[in-house]
């Protein structure tokens, strides 16, 4: 199993940038479909950015579409966020998840995941 770690979390005013890392070791991820997660207070877990082995294939929930860009570095075993444009809608803990499959498919992206980080809280102040 891999061991996820997210780091780049923090406190930004609306309207600026983060960018989040997830770095990953046991495995290596190249085979993993990877996602990005996140939970605000009493709001269900969303998945909001997922990419598959090459990042060939993306994908983004409606509400960051445009904003967030998800891309990977399988050399390094990271996976990145990169947010910009940041509202308070978006504070929320931010989770990286990681998922084996058996192609570089999109149709991975949902369900579950085989691996999550502990989370990094992410808060946009208006």
């Amino acid at each position: 199993q891999v061991q996820l770690v997210e780091s780049g979390g923090g406190l930004v005013q609306a309207g600026g940038s983060l960018r989040l890392s997830c770095a990953a070791s046991g495995r290596t991820v190249g085979r993993y479909a990877m996602g990005w997660f996140r939970q605000a207070p009493g709001k269900e877990r969303q998945l909001v950015a997922a990419i598959s082995w090459s990042g060939a294939n993306t994908y983004y929930a409606g509400s960051v579409k445009g904003r967030f860009t998800i891309s990977r570095d399988n050399a390094k075993n990271t996976v990145y966020l990169q947010m910009s444009s940041l509202t308070p809608e978006d504070t929320a803990v931010y989770y990286c998840a990681a998922k084996s499959t058996s192609s570089d498919s999109s149709r991975y992206f949902f369900g579950d995941y085989d691996s999550w980080g502990q989370g990094t809280q992410v808060t946009v102040s208006s």
